[in-house]
């Protein structure tokens, strides 16, 4: 038996702006996981079956949909991994991401799906090989994501990201207490990004403009966070929020929570991930952190994480 995990992320700055040239970045979220287990076929059975209890998902590989994401993880893995001879193995995949939130929920299955089968075939991946699967992965679901969710899962390291460009590890010179607070609102990653597209095809003047203005916020931030001043974050982050709405990107829901955990004491707040649904995030020193939970939880967040990104 094998057993491989993966983290969730937070993006912290740079959402949407990232997909147009602009820097984002983005942190592991270490405490939120998800593990696949891969183990020998009971006796009588053959073929790759995958099953997903959280999701209420069972099947066999062959028997899949062409775009099953659990599905494409491991078609891609078996293909860089060159297996061609048939595989009698079971993965069980359970995970503690909400669906479609934020949280990078479907990078962290690939990712997890991707070290855990190449494992357990005696053939581990280096973690740029394992990025590269998983962006194949993404592609095929979001149809044009930045890879940042597939970077910042497969290092599980704060990363500094532009598209088309190597990820740049950063180090975080203080530790972030972050809470995040979950609308319970699902929404594809697509529906957001490709609105977003329209608009900046319409007027891309404008739309041009935010995503530098983000970009130089993202920039600033970065500063901060190597350096470990982080006094002036939490005003970064409400910055980064102003634009986002500014696009239309966030909603009723997440404007209730961002405002509830501001309230009551966090030093910023935004949306974090695709937006119109989803989560938020906010920076919070570790004495508050119980009494902006509460507040969110009031505010009527579905789940409420208390984490942390580690120096």
């Amino acid at each position: 038996m094998t057993l491989a995990s993966a983290s969730g992320k937070a993006i912290l700055f740079g959402e949407h702006a990232v997909v147009y040239g602009q820097p984002a970045i983005a942190v592991p979220l270490s405490q939120l996981r998800t593990t696949v287990q891969v183990e020998s076929l009971d006796p009588g059975m053959t073929g790759v079956l995958i099953d997903a209890p959280n999701i209420s998902k069972s099947f066999l590989l062959h028997e899949a949909d062409g775009d099953d994401p659990l599905a494409s993880a491991v078609r891609l893995t078996l293909d860089e991994l060159g297996v061609k001879a048939p595989l009698d193995v079971h993965l069980t995949i359970h995970s503690q991401l909400p669906i479609a939130s934020g949280l990078g929920s479907s990078a962290a299955v690939s990712v997890a799906v991707i070290r855990a089968l190449s494992d357990h075939l005696g053939k581990p991946l280096e973690v740029e090989t394992i990025s590269k699967i998983a962006y194949a992965a993404e592609c095929l679901h979001h149809g044009t994501p930045s890879g940042i969710d597939n970077a910042v899962v497969a290092y599980e390291k704060p990363v500094y990201f532009i598209r088309e460009h190597k990820p740049e590890l950063i180090q975080i010179s203080t530790r972030l207490n972050l809470i995040i607070g979950d609308t319970g609102v699902s929404m594809r990653t697509t529906i957001p990004v490709n609105l977003l597209r329209e608009r900046w095809e319409k007027d891309p003047v404008t739309y041009g403009g935010w995503f530098e203005e983000i970009g130089e916020i993202v920039k600033e931030a970065r500063t901060m966070l190597e350096a470990g001043s982080i006094g002036s974050l939490g005003t970064l982050m409400n910055r980064n929020q102003v634009l986002l709405e500014d696009m239309g990107l966030s909603s009723l829901e997440l404007q209730r929570l961002i405002r509830a955990a501001r309230e009551a004491g966090a030093l910023g707040a935004k949306l974090s991930g695709a937006g119109m649904g989803g989560i938020m995030l906010a920076l919070v020193e570790l004495d508050t952190a119980q009494v902006v939970e509460t507040a969110l939880i009031k505010a009527g967040a579905k789940q409420v994480f208390i984490t942390e990104v580690d120096r």
